[in-house]
């Protein structure tokens, strides 16, 4: 029988993994051709993301996804 491990006071709870598949539910997100990658708390750090990947990558698809009003913004 496995017991439950146990937890020290100075041990911070193990974080819960973030879905790559989901939309985050608060902040802001690069989305990737598609895909949500890294998620940030304000607009200004997730645009200033994704103008350092467009020069060195100008493929890609750049949006910034609003989690609070749900809407993706293309980054050009």
């Amino acid at each position: 029988m496995m017991k439950a491990p146990v937890f020290a006071i100075d041990e911070p709870e193990p974080k819960k993994p973030v879905r790559a598949d989901r939309p985050p539910t608060d902040g802001f997100a690069t989305i990737i051709d598609g895909h949500f990658k890294s998620e940030f708390d304000t607009v200004d750090a997730a645009e200033a993301s994704g103008r350092k990947l467009k020069p060195v990558y100008p493929m890609l698809q750049i949006e910034i996804y609003d989690a609070a009003m749900k809407v993706r913004t293309l980054l050009s």
